[in-house]
């Protein structure tokens, strides 16, 4: 009965396993595109999971670094960094951005917007209300008081208007100006001030060629030569004055003053006495008429210049007078023989200028007349300048008075004690360092004459 029972239950439970096993197949062969389909959509459920985007919150950047969470969204153009000491990720805004803070997201399907920028309507009208509270400020007293002392420190634009219309009224020429001190100069009424005054100012004008031209256009030139004739000193020197200028390297101008008798009443104030402050202005005035002008040096010699020149240095305290003569006489001898030097490069026989220079018999006048004496003895005065001056027309003059300078032994002392004078201050200028110093051009001209005349 035992074994019975154990039988029994084996089959039963044999049964039983294959009745399940018909079960699972009965259904698996029956509903397998159900079975399918539930799979098919387990996994679509699943990969629409994956793919839905992660609704994250928006992280708003400033312009200092902040430490960024997981699951925090950047805007767009942030600067994002690692901080290495910590790990964490760090976001602050671009600094282009610093005025654009303007950033747009999404947060749960809502517009974010974050511009602090933006203005409002209550900021409008507060900044309106602003421009009306300036406006009344500027009618405050403080304003007015501001405003009066602009008006205090400038003039209208209507005054100034004015005024520059006067002023195109009275807009002189140099011409007109000329004519008026002209007048002045001319007029009987004015005195002995204003004529000097007017001189002086004139003078001024007339450095200028054209100028000089136009005085002598309209007549001003000859009443200034007729100033010369004044018996008042200081007219005689500053019409002197205004006439040397005129003069200067003005050809036009100085046949118009010879013509107009210029010459003769200079060399006459040179001939009489005169202050020595009037001399210094005609001799002046001489030396601008003769220089460059053959024609004048003609007139000149013809008129007893030389005469005049000599009779002048030969006067007492006339010292500085004496330098300026020479000088004019080295000027006048050595444009003769540039013109001469200059003829013989150009190869013409008969220039203009070379013949005008061929009539003005200079050197046998200054021979004749005892310019070689009187420009021996004025090596002796003390000034550098001076002796300079006299050393050069010493040379120029060589040729004509080798006989006299030979024949001279207070000349043969003279450079003898100036040369060592010379020798001496020459050798103070090499220890100085100076390898052509002054002293020793002089010293080289007297060493030159003394070679010449022995």
């Amino acid at each position: 009965m035992a074994r019975l029972g154990i039988l029994l239950g084996l089959l039963m439970a044999a049964c039983f396993t294959f009745c399940l096993g018909r079960k699972d197949s009965e259904l698996a062969l029956t509903h397998p595109e159900e079975s399918s389909t539930k799979e098919t959509a387990r996994k679509g459920s699943t990969a629409e999971e994956e793919l839905e985007p992660e609704v994250l919150e928006v992280f708003h950047p400033t312009h200092e670094w902040q430490a960024l969470h997981p699951g925090q969204a950047v805007p767009a153009g942030s600067h994002v960094r690692l901080n290495l000491q910590t790990g964490a990720r760090e976001v602050k805004l671009q600094d282009e951005d610093k005025f654009r803070s303007n950033l747009k997201g999404l947060k749960k399907g809502k517009r974010l917007d974050i511009n602090t920028n933006t203005y409002t309507s209550q900021d409008l009208k507060s900044a309106l209300a602003k421009f009306k509270e300036g406006a009344e400020k500027e009618n405050s007293k403080e304003d007015k008081e501001r405003q009066a002392k602009v008006k205090r420190l400038f003039r209208p634009i209507e005054e100034l208007k004015k005024d520059f219309e006067e002023l195109n009224v009275v807009i002189e020429t140099d011409m007109q100006i000329m004519v008026r001190l002209i007048n002045k100069f001319n007029s009987s009424s004015s005195s002995l001030e204003e004529k000097v005054a007017a001189l002086f100012d004139l003078e001024y004008y007339v450095h200028q060629m054209d100028n000089a031209q136009d005085l002598l256009s309209f007549g001003g030139l000859q009443v200034v030569i007729n100033g010369l004739n004044s018996t008042e000193p200081l007219v005689k020197e500053y019409a002197a004055f205004v006439l040397g200028a005129a003069f200067s390297s003005n050809p036009k101008v100085q046949v118009e003053a010879v013509e107009g008798g210029a010459l003769q009443k200079l060399l006459v104030i040179l001939a009489t006495e005169q202050p020595l402050t009037a001399k210094k202005k005609v001799l002046f005035a001489l030396c601008s008429l003769l220089r460059h002008f053959p024609y004048a040096q003609q007139q000149f010699l013809k008129l007893g210049g030389l005469q005049v020149l000599r009779s002048l240095v030969q006067e007492k305290g006339t010292e500085v007078l004496a330098v300026r003569v020479v000088t004019l006489l080295y000027d006048l001898v050595t444009e003769k023989m540039f013109a001469e030097e200059e003829a013989e490069l150009t190869r013409e026989t008969s220039p203009e200028k070379l013949q005008q220079y061929r009539q003005v018999h200079l050197l046998p006048g200054l021979r004749e007349q005892g310019w070689c004496e009187i420009t021996a003895h004025l090596l002796a005065l003390p000034e550098h300048d001076a002796r300079e001056k006299v050393l050069q027309t010493l040379g120029a003059l060589l040729a004509t008075c080798r006989d006299h300078y030979r024949q001279d032994p207070q000349l043969s002392r003279t450079l003898v004690s100036l040369q060592a004078e010379y020798q001496a201050l020459a050798a103070l200028e090499l220890r100085e360092g100076e390898d052509e110093g002054y002293f020793r051009e002089l010293l080289g001209a007297i060493n030159s004459l003394l070679t010449e005349l022995r």
